[in-house]
């Protein structure tokens, strides 16, 4: 099995590997998956907090990328981040119907493509997969932020059901995201490229 894809010639192989996936090939589906299964895997249960629920999730993302390959464009993205933001659409999809059936208010996607889409979401998703760098970067944020992040970026809460949850003004809570956000993909991006240059 091949190891998870963390390095610049391992997008280059995932971009190589959609394209064959584009045109039909089942056996470069096999070789994507085992080189991203553990990233996904990882996002997906993290957000949905169920093994099974998470094994679900995972195999209806790569279902999804083999039928979405084609549309892949790397001038917009690179594979893993493409891969990751699927994931975690799904995840929180997954989360809605879960809530839907046990009669809990419905937790919205973070309307945020607005909200994350300026902080790199893509890029945050991949960078995230490493806990410890992650763990460290939300422990450089305030308390209330880190707590608003965590109900926006993994519990998949909009901003108006973050303010009427903390009884914070709206305009509050999106600054709060917005910086946080911006905060965390800086000390995580910073940290990767740290990362690379050591190894």
């Amino acid at each position: 099995m091949s190891e998870p894809a963390t390095r610049t010639s391992d997008q280059s192989e995932l971009e190589r590997l959609i394209g064959r996936m584009a045109a039909g090939d089942e056996l470069a589906l096999g070789e994507f998956y085992d080189l991203t299964l553990a990233r996904v895997h990882g996002l997906v249960l993290r957000i949905v907090g169920e093994a099974m629920l998470a094994e679900e999730v995972v195999e209806d993302v790569f279902f999804a990328a083999w039928q979405q390959a084609s549309r892949f464009d790397p001038a917009r993205g690179r594979p893993l981040g493409w891969l990751l933001v699927m994931a975690r659409s799904r995840a929180l999809d997954a989360l809605r119907r879960r809530d839907d059936a046990i009669c809990h208010p419905e937790p919205a996607e973070i309307a945020g493509d607005a909200l994350v889409s300026a902080a790199g979401v893509p890029e945050l998703l991949e960078v995230a997969q490493d806990h410890q760098r992650l763990h460290e970067a939300l422990l450089q944020l305030g308390a209330l932020p880190r707590q608003l992040v965590a109900l926006a970026f993994f519990r998949g809460l909009s901003h108006e059901e973050i303010a009427r949850q903390s009884s914070l003004p709206l305009g509050t809570v999106k600054s709060h995201i917005r910086r946080a956000l911006s905060s965390l993909r800086t000390a995580l991006l910073a940290g990767a490229q740290g990362s690379a240059r050591a190894s």
